[in-house]
């Protein structure tokens, strides 16, 4: 056949691993092969002669003892989706999908390949597939990849993809190597005059001195304020002046993430490591203004703007621009993982500044807010309902507290963070206590185990703090851990939701294909949200994140690294995944707002099941709208999770 005649996917994975010569190769060596409705290009125990490419058609992979339709239960299945047929199929292959690899690598074929339809495939021959193979090692790999290797490739292919786009968008991509200055260091015993020379003469804002081993950073305005408000002498020696909490990133990590760490720490530099280690070498500084000096357009000034808001009206300008946000890191194929990382900080600084511009300096020093669910572990990426709480200290006294924290969850609803249908926020009483009264909450909590303690127990396990005394909420979760870490039966109570809803998939393996979609929240996202949040729990893990759960997990020893990197792995691809969907459903609100959408009236009169219908259909993956490497990688990490909750299962006891 004409190479120029094949309708092959070359840019994509596996063939996009081949290089030209052998892609032609490929494409001189086909053939275009029919199969009619039924027909089995392959059978148990045949050793295989080619590789199959589907140009047309649809292809089920059966067990090998599974019992053949007939044509009438196939024509209905096609028609109605009869759950009886798909539930058999271990795979399913579409146009441009490849079957048929494994058998020729494994030596024989273990299960049964089935037509559901007349199909038309690229016929590639045994001999011609195995010589790619060994001339490409990477394109023979592939058919075997862990789950982390193909989530790598699927990047790499978007990377190729966007590349125009990427460009115009240099701040998303660049790393911190890029553009961070070199460290200014000086002797902790040098004067503040030498200082000021130094950095005058280096053209930089600070300079890094070590005392007793311990590096610390002395800026500019450190040394101003020496001499001018502390009076110092122009002699006096740097040591005193250092400050030695510092936040360090790696010069590998994208830039944006030392904005990440700036915008959570309320920082105007970050110094940059070997490694992140308290004993690690300066090797470089990043300032606030090289950062700025990388953005491209505005939606990526939304820190700098939530920073200058000086009153509400301010905030709600720099809300507004986070969807704008999301889009661009969603286009530029920003992992997951730093996205949510970068898109946390941006919303747990706006509801920050929020509550300072709300409550006064005397509550707030004797309070802290506490953000939950998604947002406390740093895994929001579009905006989700308010879910916080407040603690008290002890003997403060805050006696119009209602008042002032139902306008907070009012002006949160203005920035676009709907009320939570749970009422878990701080305008409900409720969410609002001491010190004292939280530990008691807590005591009848774990002393209960019903659903609705154990949900509050989990609330509470992934709070952060956001604006005020934050050693508060570190205290009540470390009082948690005392409760829970020790206690079996209630951690195998607080287990058990991990498994409450089933994973989409066959018994054989294959993705469920239901019409309306696989709900991946409840099918992916919580089962390795909660698992890992329970083996946190259990091992004392105060990290709040899933991510940084599971890295702490593995140091630990109570998971291996490499189910640890699956998981993260699967997690993100779940997310992305689930990014698309709610990104659509974004565009389509906003196209009928645009276009005048739904009277007052009727949104008013739209009953709670019809909202609910809506809100989880956002959480909907349609897989048939996948790629075929997006479908083989769904299919991997769903399996990751039936693997997770087994090992759950057997841990927590879960199956009595």
């Amino acid at each position: 056949m004409q190479a120029s005649l094949v309708d092959i996917a070359f840019e994509e994975p596996p063939f996009s691993l081949l290089d030209e010569r052998l892609r032609q190769r490929l494409a001189e060596g086909v053939d275009l092969h029919y199969f009619e409705a039924l027909a089995q290009p392959l059978v148990p125990g045949a050793v295989g002669e080619a590789v199959y490419i589907i140009h047309k058609g649809e292809v089920a992979e059966l067990a090998a003892d599974s019992a053949l339709p007939d044509a009438a239960t196939l024509d209905k299945a096609q028609r109605e989706g009869l759950d009886a047929w798909v539930s058999l199929r271990i795979g399913h292959y579409t146009a441009g999908d490849l079957f048929g690899a494994l058998t020729l690598l494994n030596g024989h074929c273990r299960t049964r390949f089935v037509c559901e339809q007349e199909t038309l495939c690229y016929q590639l021959p045994a001999q011609l597939f195995l010589s790619l193979c060994d001339e490409c090692p990477a394109f023979g790999e592939y058919f075997q990849h862990s789950l982390s290797d193909k989530a790598r490739l699927l990047a790499a292919q978007r990377d190729t993809r966007q590349g125009a786009s990427r460009d115009q968008a240099g701040f998303m991509l660049a790393r911190v190597m890029d553009c961070m200055r070199p460290p200014l260091k000086l002797a902790a015993s040098a004067s503040i005059e030498q200082g000021v020379k130094a950095m005058q003469t280096a053209g930089a804002d600070s300079l890094i001195i070590t005392v007793e081993g311990r590096q610390g950073v002395v800026t500019r305005t450190d040394l101003l304020n020496a001499l001018v408000i502390q009076g110092l002498a122009a002699n006096h020696p740097l040591a005193s002046l250092g400050s030695f909490a510092l936040v360090a990133v790696t010069a590998e990590e994208y830039l944006f993430q030392a904005l990440v760490q700036m915008t959570r720490h309320r920082v105007a530099r970050v110094v940059v490591k070997e490694r992140l280690t308290p004993d690690a070498a300066v090797v470089g500084v990043i300032e606030l203004t090289d950062v700025l000096g990388f953005f491209s357009n505005r939606s990526q000034l939304v820190s700098l703007e939530i920073e200058r808001a000086s009153d509400m009206a301010a905030l709600e300008q720099a809300s507004a621009r986070l969807p704008e946000m999301v889009r661009a890191l969603a286009m530029q194929g920003v992992h997951m993982r730093h996205a949510m990382a970068l898109l946390s900080a941006l919303n747990g600084r706006l509801i920050e500044r929020t509550f300072a511009m709300l409550v006064e300096e005397e509550h707030r020093a004797s309070s802290c807010l506490m953000l939950m669910g998604s947002e406390g572990r740093g895994e929001q990426i579009l905006k989700t309902d308010q879910d916080n709480g407040l603690i008290i200290a002890d003997g403060h006294q805050w006696p119009e507290n209602e008042d002032t924290l139902q306008r907070f969850s009012d002006a949160l609803a203005g920035l676009g963070y709907p009320p939570c249908p749970g009422n878990i926020m701080v305008s409900n009483p409720e969410w609002v206590a001491t010190e004292s009264r939280w530990r008691g909450k807590i005591a009848r909590w774990c002393a209960g185990r019903d659903g609705e303690a154990l949900m509050n127990l989990a609330i509470v396990f992934d709070a952060r703090a956001s604006g005020g005394n934050e050693a508060l909420v570190d205290s009540l979760r470390g009082h948690l851990v005392r409760h829970a870490t020790r206690d079996e039966l209630l951690l195998s109570h607080f287990a058990r939701p991990a498994l409450h809803f089933s994973t989409p998939l066959t018994l054989f393996g294959s993705l469920r294909s239901p019409r309306h979609g696989i709900d991946i929240k409840k099918g992916g996202i919580f089962p390795i949200v909660h698992g890992v949040r329970t083996m946190a729990l259990e091992r004392g893990v105060m990290a709040t994140g899933t991510f940084a759960r599971l890295e702490a997990l593995v140091s630990d020893g109570r998971i291996e690294a490499s189910d640890s990197a699956d998981l993260a792995e699967a997690l993100s691809l779940f997310a992305e995944l689930r990014l698309r969907q709610q990104l659509r459903h974004l565009e389509e609100d906003e196209h009928g707002a645009a276009a005048g959408g739904a009277s007052d009236s009727r949104r008013d009169g739209q009953d709670k099941t019809t909202a609910a219908r809506e809100a989880g259909s956002r959480n909907l993956i349609i897989t048939q709208s996948l790629s075929s490497l997006e479908r083989d990688l769904l299919r991997d990490a769903l399996s990751r999770v039936k693997d997770f909750k087994q090992r759950l299962s057997h841990r927590y006891h879960l199956e009595y």
